[in-house]
C-alpha cells in the first residue's frame, strides 16, 4: 500500500495517467463494439437546466468547454503564483524561458504555414504545434532524476511551459473566438467586476469566488469567446492572501491541482485521443496538416527554443541555467516538443472535430509528442552515461 501511495505521489504519475488514458482511447476508438460504445457516449447529450432554461451539450463538449475551464483556472493560479512569488517574479530568471517560449511558438507556426499556406481551412490549425505539455515534460525529467538533469534546467522547463500556457491562452482569445454576444459579454463583465471587488477587499470566502467564477463561465460560454478564458480571468481575481493572512491562492491550488492532474487531464485525453483508423490509408494520413503538426512539434519546438535562447545568451541578455551545459540544455529543448494536451485542445478549436484530415491531425500530435519525449529522454540518458564514463577515466 505504501508503494502505491509513493507511486501516486511521484511527480511522473500524472504523465503515466495521461499516457494510459491515451492508450485506452485508441483501443476504444478502434475496437468494434467498444468503438460504437465510445462514440455513443461522447456524442450523448447531457443537460443542465433551471426553470425551463436548459443547456444541452454532448459529453465531449462538456469536457472541452467545462472541465477544461477548471484546468485553465489552475493554470491561471499557477501563473499568478509564479508572478507574485515564483520564477516569474525576477526579471533575470524570466528572460531565458520567455525568449525560449517565443521561439517555441514562432518557428512551429512558420513550419506549419510552410506546409499549409495554400489552404485557408488547414491554416486554422497553425497554433496546434506551438504548445508544450507541462505534465508530460516534467514527468520525464522526474523519471530521469536529479542526477541526470540539474535543478536549473527543471526550473527553466517549468517556467517555459507556464509561459507557453500563457501564450496559448492569448492565442485562443485572439484567434479562436466566435461571433460575440454583447449581452453575454456584459454579464461576463459584471461577474468579473464582482470578482474584482472580492479581490480588492480580499474576502476570505472561497465559495463566493467559485460562485461568481461559475456565473462567469456560463456567460463566457454563450458570448462567443472560448469558455476556458473564464478560468484564467477568474484565477487572476483570487487574492494571494485573504484579509486574515491565509494563503488563499495556495489553498485553492492544493485543492484543485490533484483534481486536474489525476482526473480532468486523463478524461480530456480519453475523450479526445480516440482516433479511429478504420478504412484510412497511409497516403491519407500523410497530408499537409499532419506534416505541419508533426514537424512543427518535433523539429520546430526544439529548434525554436534553442536558437532563440542561443542568440540571447550570445548577445549577453541571458545566461544558461546554473550547472548546465549546452548539450544538456538542448536535451531539454527536445522535450518541449511534447505538445499533447494543449495541442489536442487547440486542434479541437481549430477544426471542430472535422474528419477532413482523416484524424491525421490528432495522430500527428500524438506521434510528435511521443517522439519528442522518447528522443529527449534517450538523449539526456546517453549524455549522462557518457559524462559519467569520462569522469571515471
Amino acid at each position: 500500500m505504501q508503494a502505491l501511495i509513493n507511486l501516486i505521489k511521484h511527480e511522473a504519475f500524472g504523465g503515466v495517467l495521461l499516457l494510459t488514458a491515451t492508450v485506452l482511447a485508441l483501443v476504444f476508438g478502434n475496437s468494434g463494439i467498444l468503438s460504437h460504445f465510445y462514440n455513443e457516449i461522447l456524442s450523448s447529450q447531457f443537460v443542465i437546466g433551471f426553470r425551463g432554461h436548459d443547456l444541452a451539450k454532448p459529453l465531449i463538449t462538456w469536457v472541452n468547454d467545462g472541465l477544461m475551464v477548471v484546468f485553465f483556472f489552475v493554470v491561471g493560479l499557477e501563473l499568478k503564483r509564479e508572478v507574485k512569488e515564483g520564477a516569474l517574479r525576477e526579471k533575470s530568471q524570466i528572460v531565458l524561458p520567455l525568449v525560449g517560449a517565443l521561439g517555441g511558438v514562432t518557428l512551429p507556426a512558420v513550419i506549419f504555414w510552410a506546409f499549409n499556406h495554400g489552404d485557408e481551412f488547414a491554416l486554422r490549425g497553425w497554433a496546434i504545434p506551438t504548445a508544450t505539455d507541462i505534465a508530460f515534460a516534467l514527468g520525464i525529467l522526474a523519471l530521469l532524476g536529479a542526477k541526470r538533469v540539474p535543478a536549473g534546467l527543471k526550473v527553466f522547463l517549468m517556467t517555459l511551459a507556464v509561459i507557453d500556457d500563457l501564450c496559448a491562452i492569448i492565442i485562443i482569445a485572439l484567434f479562436y473566438t466566435g461571433q460575440l454576444s454583447l449581452v453575454s459579454m456584459g454579464l461576463a463583465a459584471l461577474c468579473l467586476g464582482a470578482l474584482g471587488v472580492l479581490h480588492h477587499f480580499r474576502v476570505p470566502k472561497k465559495s463566493l469566488y467559485l460562485f461568481f467564477t461559475f456565473l462567469l463561465w456560463l456567460s463566457v460560454l454563450n458570448s462567443g469567446v472560448h469558455a476556458t478564458i473564464a478560468g484564467v480571468l477568474a484565477a487572476f481575481c483570487i487574492p494571494t492572501r485573504d484579509m486574515h493572512g491565509k494563503h488563499m491562492l495556495n489553498e485553492l491550488l492544493a485543492d484543485l491541482s490533484s483534481v486536474t492532474t489525476y482526473f480532468i487531464l486523463p478524461v480530456f485525453a480519453f475523450v479526445n485521443a480516440g482516433v479511429s483508423l478504420a478504412g484510412v490509408s497511409i497516403s491519407q494520413l500523410v497530408n499537409s496538416v499532419s506534416s505541419g503538426i508533426f514537424f512543427g512539434l518535433l523539429a520546430g519546438k526544439q529548434l525554436g527554443v534553442f536558437i532563440f535562447s542561443l542568440i540571447f545568451i550570445r548577445l549577453g541578455f541571458a545566461k544558461l541555467p546554473a550547472g548546465t551545459t549546452w548539450i544538456q540544455f538542448y536535451g531539454v529543448c527536445i522535450l518541449t516538443g511534447i505538445g499533447f494536451t494543449m495541442s489536442l485542445f487547440v486542434d479541437s478549436l481549430a477544426y471542430h472535430e472535422s474528419k477532413e484530415f482523416f484524424h491525421a491531425d490528432k495522430l500527428a500530435v500524438l506521434a510528435a509528442s511521443l517522439a519528442s519525449g522518447v528522443l529527449g529522454a534517450i538523449y539526456l540518458l546517453v549524455y549522462h552515461k557518457a559524462k559519467a564514463g569520462s569522469n571515471l577515466k
